[in-house]
């Protein structure tokens, strides 16, 4: 089962307003579905957080979701940023080349900072 959670939150002094999408679950052929809806929710958003630290396992169905719901967002002139602090899905992340098309922060504070960082694809 995935649980997915979304919430908008106000910049501060130092951050522009963003939105944060967090999936909790384990991300798979299984549920890939209601992720990629989520991220097609979002498309829009303009400067968006995706937090992955609740989901322990990713296959490639979610990895390749989260790749092409990133592109709809930057298609629509958007940033994307990862966030996550677990080890399995960080070195998925980093093996699998993932970082080296969006960023992959392991705190929260420092995936915001990234939004302004964001190359694009």
């Amino acid at each position: 089962m995935l649980d997915i959670e979304s919430f908008h939150r106000d910049g501060d002094g130092s951050a522009a307003p963003y939105h944060l999408l967090r999936p909790t679950g384990e991300l798979d052929a299984y549920t890939v579905a209601q992720f990629r809806e989520a991220l097609a929710e979002h498309a829009a958003a303009g400067r968006l957080v995706v937090d992955l630290c609740g989901v322990p396992f990713m296959d490639s169905a979610g990895l390749g979701a989260l790749i092409g719901g990133i592109r709809r967002i930057r298609e629509n002139e958007g940033r994307v940023v990862v966030y996550c602090n677990g080890a399995t899905l960080l070195r998925l992340l980093h093996t699998t080349g993932f970082d080296r098309i969006v960023p992959v922060e392991e705190t929260l504070e420092a995936a915001v900072g990234a939004l302004d960082r964001d190359p694009g694809i």
